[in-house]
């Protein structure tokens, strides 16, 4: 009898994780089956109403300029092999070719920020004239920036807000509130919970801003509203799939009540949901999860059951760099920090806006 019980905790697993799909796996897929539902089309990045300092040219130095006649360097922060980042490059790439930059060059940091600062300078020797940035860290960058600076290059930040001053060693800054995603994960994670139970944070990566405000909108939310919840863990999950299912085992052993996840960012969760069914539970339900991001990958987990809520974080930024920067150019005062309005998917809505997430 006992062999039978656990062939049948076995099958059930094996069950379990093929319900979940492709989701659980090391590899990333950008796409989703039609199963999951949905007809929207991709989500574009939409900026709140303009406002705080700006920057010109007359501020931080350079000519007025057409993007045709201009070659345009990316640098790219980490490695290509999450839904975020593969969009993110997509979405420069295709825009330099519908405005019609005269050549885009493209680099990878890898993850390493010597490289990044390196890249950024090679870039510069091989006739960029216009920069678009992912910061891999919010400090650190200053060498390259400051190579750019010299030569009166426009550099244009995303995703990661930089610690060096805007309109001095960059000329904006455009990405999310992170602040408010963590705030907004909460209210889910209150809502879908009642405001009771046991939360481990799977915090991002250390030494940029996503981490620290995603986690302080969060802490301070369930502070605020959801007193009868506790944070029992948190532990970094460095923003990969890998490790976030990894730390998440670590944590259901040492932490066997805990009753919800909060990942900041949807590679962490998918990670913890393998590890949720890895340990005989039942993700969505015995322990809920949420995460910011707004990947295919999770938000079709919504629509089976087995993912509880995600904050949207677009990594769209091509048309909204590229008119940051085509206004610079122009003469135009522009924000040195433009924020993005970012959706969100629960139960409610994630079958029809499964098409909109990436």
């Amino acid at each position: 009898m006992k062999t039978n019980r656990k062939t049948q905790h076995v099958a059930a697993t094996v069950a379990a994780l093929a319900a979940i799909g492709l989701a659980i796996t090391g590899c990333t897929n950008t796409g989703t089956s039609d199963a999951a539902g949905g007809s929207g089309a991709p989500a574009t990045q939409k900026a709140a109403p303009a406002s705080g300092p700006t920057c010109d040219i007359g501020t931080y130095g350079g000519d007025k300029a057409d993007l045709k006649d201009l070659v345009v360097g990316f640098s790219q922060s980490e490695k290509e092999d999450n839904p975020f980042r593969i969009a993110e490059t997509q979405s420069i790439k295709d825009e330099a070719a519908k405005v019609g930059v005269k050549k885009l060059i493209t680099t990878n940091a890898q993850s390493t920020l010597s490289k990044q600062i390196s890249d950024i300078q090679d870039m510069i020797s091989q006739g960029a004239q216009a920069l678009i940035v992912a910061p891999l860290n919010s400090d650190g960058l200053e060498p390259a920036l400051q190579a750019a600076k010299a030569k009166k290059i426009p550099v244009i930040t995303v995703d990661r807000l930089l610690s060096s001053g805007a309109c001095d060693t960059y000329v904006s800054f455009l990405g999310s509130n992170f602040v408010q995603q963590g705030k907004r994960a909460a209210d889910q994670l209150i809502d879908g919970t009642g405001g009771k139970g046991n939360v481990a944070i799977l915090l991002g990566a250390s030494g940029n801003n996503v981490t620290t405000d995603r986690t302080s909108g969060f802490v301070d939310e369930i502070k605020a509203k959801g007193p009868d919840i506790k944070i029992v863990a948190q532990q970094t999950g460095d923003f990969a799939r890998d490790k976030g299912q990894s730390v998440t085992e670590q944590l259901l052993q040492s932490n066997p009540d805990i009753t919800a996840i909060y990942a900041e960012n949807d590679e962490m969760g998918l990670g913890a949901q393998a590890a949720i069914i890895a340990a005989g539970k039942t993700p969505g339900k015995d322990i809920q999860l949420y995460s910011v991001d707004g990947t295919k990958n999770a938000v079709s987990q919504i629509v089976t059951g087995s993912y509880n809520g995600v904050i949207e974080s677009n990594p769209r930024f091509g048309p909204l760099a590229f008119a940051t920067l085509k206004s610079f150019l122009n003469g135009d005062k522009v924000g040195q920090k433009i924020v993005i309005e970012d959706g969100s998917y629960d139960s409610s809505n994630a079958k029809d806006k499964v098409n909109e997430a990436y």
